[in-house]
């Protein structure tokens, strides 16, 4: 799998795509419904029609990387709302790639630091 930057938000964008785009129908839509840069280094996440596919579009600085990803059973687990965009983590993008329900994945509770040892 693919290790996002520290700092790299990841976007899914609700709904459903058509999967047809390439880069530039992408990269236009990251700008017109989701109100984005899809130059920023930011990760989005769209979602075919059938729910067994998926298209990560993403800026690594030196040109656009499109992910394509079909799964044989099942759907990838989507937000319900027909429009709009879900901010994940890069744990919960990693937990949907890999066909679990990413709405699982949280992350650990912060842990006091000690004050002294022994």
């Amino acid at each position: 799998m693919i290790s996002w930057p520290t700092g790299t938000k990841v976007w899914l964008k609700a709904g459903r795509t058509d999967m047809r785009c390439g880069f530039d129908g992408l990269a236009a839509q990251v700008q017109s419904a989701l109100a984005e840069n899809p130059l920023s280094g930011h990760v989005f996440v769209f979602r075919g029609r059938m729910g067994d596919r998926v298209k990560v579009l993403w800026w690594d600085g030196q040109g656009m990387c499109l992910f394509y990803k079909r799964i044989e059973k099942g759907s990838f687990t989507w937000p319900a709302a027909k429009d709009g965009k879900v901010s994940v983590t890069a744990a919960q993008l990693a937990s949907l790639l890999e066909g679990m329900d990413w709405r699982m994945t949280r992350a650990a509770p912060q842990v006091p630091q000690p004050t002294r040892v022994g």
